[in-house]
């Protein structure tokens, strides 16, 4: 090995940097290995609550300290995030003109509840999410919007009142914190079609979309305008790749529901990237075959997530044809691949067959979890798949 005096008396360079790998990669440019950016935040915080982590790891604080302990890369949206408050989000704050807002927390059988009301000048609107501590997850008792007739006027003014203030001093502080380990993902957006499925459930925005076509068009136009202005406040604060958390899968986002609800969203808010010299990306666990000309049609810089199947419907290899030749996919690791194989060797066998199947594509591909890292995903396997990526992705 050279060291940094010989190199810098012969003009080396040392081996490129995390940061710079993931950089080549948003600039369609193939870097010098693959870009191995794997999700741990589950993971990391359910074996760490319930005291699961192997003795290597017991002073490890956080999840990306548990990357950098295993040697890979940073291209993360939750780095940041508060595992028990949110599903995503925590660089940008919710500001109210006309609403307030109660929130109350309280415990009931070790799981936390938090109960949010919102007090509209056209009434009151009710939610209340539930951390599962056993599961070291967040899920929806109670959806926001129940009476699409008796509280249409009060969701409305939600959506009138609701804007959101990007933390760049926050943001920067993480980006220093994570330094040359990457980049850190503002995963702060979500689309006016996800806008329905927070607030209402996926299945009863099929609902509100075909009843209430109109009244649906006005307030996903107010969402829209909300999140594109915070595209541009990230866009001021020089953030590099931002996430929309939509959940792109095409059993939910079907084409012509994107076409029609979101696809004003994306395509604005990736030409706004597109100018800025920053990298517009969509969160896309489950489905995507039916839905990947469009979003790539759209200018979208990636997609974050992708899966083989049976969770996902198409191989990334045919996934990154059916994308053109610009958007990059993230993906490939999925629960159905870390919780079933039990060997060094079918890892070995199953990531040297999938990084020769995306030999063509190096330019625009990150290894990553699909979505997460299941919490029944043993510490050894986390090891094999690290082993595995430094055999085959140089």
């Amino acid at each position: 090995m050279t060291d940094p005096a010989s190199q810098a008396a012969t003009g080396e360079s040392g081996p490129p940097t995390a940061r710079e790998c993931v950089l080549k990669v948003l600039h369609r440019q193939t870097p010098p290995r693959v870009v191995f950016a794997p999700n741990y935040w589950q993971w990391f915080a359910h074996y760490r609550q319930h005291g699961l982590l192997p003795a290597e790891l017991r002073d490890c604080p956080s999840q990306l300290a548990l990357i950098r302990h295993l040697g890979l890369d940073v291209f993360s949206r939750n780095i940041y995030c508060s595992q028990a408050a949110t599903w995503v989000g925590g660089l940008a704050t919710e500001t109210w003109d006309g609403v307030e807002v109660e929130v109350k927390r309280h415990t009931d059988g070790g799981d936390t509840v938090i109960e949010k009301v919102y007090h509209t000048r056209r009434g009151r609107l009710r939610e209340r999410l539930r951390y599962l501590f056993a599961e070291s997850t967040l899920v929806q008792e109670e959806y926001l919007f129940k009476d699409f007739v008796g509280e249409m006027d009060a969701f409305r003014e939600l959506l009138r009142g609701r804007r959101w203030r990007f933390d760049r001093e926050l943001y920067s502080r993480w980006q220093g914190e994570v330094g040359e380990s990457g980049l850190v993902v503002a995963g702060e957006l979500f689309s006016p079609l996800k806008l329905l499925h927070f607030a209402a459930g996926a299945d009863q925005a099929v609902f509100l979309l075909q009843d209430f076509p109109d009244q649906c068009r006005e307030l996903l136009a107010m969402h829209e305008a909300a999140q594109l202005d915070l595209v541009d406040q990230m866009l001021g604060a020089g953030v590099p790749a931002m996430m929309s958390m939509d959940n792109l899968d095409s059993m939910f986002h079907p084409p012509h529901y994107v076409e029609r609800w979101s696809a004003s969203y994306y395509e604005q808010a990736a030409r706004r990237c597109r100018e800025r010299g920053s990298a517009f990306f969509i969160h896309a666990c489950g489905r995507q075959k039916a839905v990947l000309p469009l979003i790539a049609s759209l200018g979208v810089d990636g997609l974050e997530g992708v899966a083989y199947p049976p969770l996902g419907d198409t191989p990334l290899d045919e996934a990154m044809r059916l994308a053109g030749d610009r958007l990059i996919i993230s993906g490939g690791i999925s629960a159905m691949e870390t919780e079933r194989f039990t060997t060094p060797d079918e890892v070995r066998r199953y990531v040297e067959a999938l990084l020769i199947r995306l030999q063509p594509y190096r330019h625009r591909f990150m290894l990553s979890a699909s979505c997460n890292t299941s919490i029944r995903t043993s510490w050894r396997a986390i090891e094999w798949f690290r082993d595995a990526w430094r055999e085959f992705g140089g």
